[in-house]
């Protein structure tokens, strides 16, 4: 039986207040060629669910999964072992019903969680405090340029060449309804990142730099150096890590002069799945925290002096007046939140640490044997577990080539930067403590084959 709460009455009511002649003059802004007239050709209106499950099935049966390949793929979402016992523990009635803590003298054990959670972030990154998660990594970063407009009171951020390309396009993407002007451009070739490059953008007016910390192709910026150009006039620095598994061995931003820090945590507790969901990572210096976006658990006692937790700070447009909100965000990623505090305890520090060694010791081994092909060359000077090599040609047809060989061998650069012919080359290959001697040996073959 289909559901349907509204009459048509009820509908023209509702298109008067607006002032739409019609519900298809809510879609104006959708450009007429991607809106459907029609379904879809091809797709059946039904089928059992036997049916649809088979068929299902059998696509999936066509991919090459990161299990069943080797798998060089990163650029910004990462393959980590993810203990079977963090799927067990999220799966618990208590967490997968529970949606968001609106009522926090009922939703103690959420609200405890999250601040585990913040603990567990504010930790890593080296902040003052951090919150309750945002969407994923990419709206986080943009939160982090607008939080930084409203303290600096300014309109300009300047983007490192080495932010990932799909973070400055969702940015881009934003800016143009604040105002906020954006000052970016390609990452060369070359072994070190723009950090000069950096610094000798920002002036009076800019409100922040935004660094990634590995950078997009791998190489680790300088963060003490920009945060102390940055801070001398009067901007502040926004590091974004898109894999947080790196600050089991680099130093953390915030320890680095780093005034916000913002992230994606994908790579710990949450999988690949197919490009989401995933979880927004977010921390800040104390003295930043009431212009904060989302919401903050804290601990406090109730009035029979027992410990309890509640949302401490939420300064959204569903608490207060949209035009005093902070942002619009409206939840946290509460359960991949979830996972990825589970995951973190299971590890604890001595746990992360041995698995940042482990990616990057792979690292190592991959670029050893890579570097002996001939016609590849390594950019990096420096990485983590994630670096970029150059080929003879355009990259998309080597990694078309190694995956009909089984091999899903990077991400190339001319499919991140379509419009850049000077990075066709790059190939951007990532490494885990998943990877396997075997691994390597089968993308280097993989690669030879292809260049020969």
């Amino acid at each position: 039986m289909r559901y349907l709460p509204l009459s048509d009455a009820d509908r023209s009511a509702m298109l008067a207040v607006v002032g739409s002649a019609s519900i298809d003059d809510l879609f104006v802004d959708v450009p007429a060629e991607a809106r459907l007239t029609a379904p879809i050709a091809g797709l059946p209106n039904h089928a059992s669910e036997m049916a649809v499950e088979r068929h299902m099935a059998a696509l999936s049966a066509q991919s090459m999964s990161a299990g069943s390949v080797p798998f060089f793929l990163g650029a910004g979402a990462y393959r980590h072992h993810v203990p079977a016992s963090v799927d067990h523990l999220i799966q618990r009635g208590e967490f997968l019903t529970a949606y968001t803590p609106y009522q926090p003298e009922i939703a103690q054990g959420t609200l405890q969680v999250l601040f585990e959670f913040q603990s567990q972030v504010a930790t890593l990154f080296g902040t003052d405090v951090a919150n309750a998660s945002l969407y994923d990594g990419s709206t986080a970063c943009w939160e982090a340029i607008v939080m930084a407009g409203r303290i600096t009171r300014r309109k300009r951020a300047v983007l490192s060449a080495g932010l990932h390309p799909h973070y400055v396009e969702t940015a881009r993407s934003m800016a143009r309804f604040t105002g906020d002007e954006l000052l970016t451009s390609a990452p060369a070739l070359v072994p070190a990142p723009d950090d000069d490059a950096v610094i000798a953008a920002i002036d009076d007016a800019t409100s922040c730099v935004v660094v990634q910390y590995p950078d997009v192709l791998g190489r680790i910026p300088d963060l003490a150096k920009i945060a102390a150009a940055a801070q001398a006039k009067g901007a502040l620095l926004v590091a974004v890590v898109t894999e947080p598994v790196a600050l089991g061995l680099l130093e953390s931003p915030g320890a680095l002069g780093a005034d916000i820090v913002v992230g994606e945590g994908q790579s710990i507790g949450v999988g690949l799945q197919f490009g989401g969901p995933y979880l927004g990572l977010f921390g800040c210096r104390e003295k930043f925290l009431r212009q904060m976006p989302g919401r903050l658990c804290g601990e406090t006692v109730d009035a029979e002096g027992r410990r309890g937790f509640v949302l401490t700070l939420s300064t959204r447009e569903q608490h207060i007046r949209r035009e005093k909100a902070t942002s619009n965000i409206c939840t946290n990623s509460g359960l991949c939140a979830l996972a990825f505090s589970i995951h973190m305890t299971l590890l604890g520090g001595a746990g992360l640490d041995a698995m940042a060694r482990l990616s990057h010791a792979r690292a190592q081994q991959a670029v050893a044997r890579l570097s002996k092909i001939a016609g590849v060359s390594i950019v990096n000077s420096a990485y983590f577990n994630e670096f970029t090599v150059v080929l003879p040609g355009d990259a998309r047809e080597a990694v078309r080539a190694m995956a009909d060989r089984k091999v899903l061998g990077g991400v190339s650069l001319g499919r991140l930067y379509p419009g850049e012919a000077q990075l066709a080359g790059g190939l951007l290959i990532a490494t885990s403590e998943c990877t396997t001697d075997e691994d390597i040996a089968a993308l280097a073959t993989a690669l030879e084959e292809v260049l020969a």
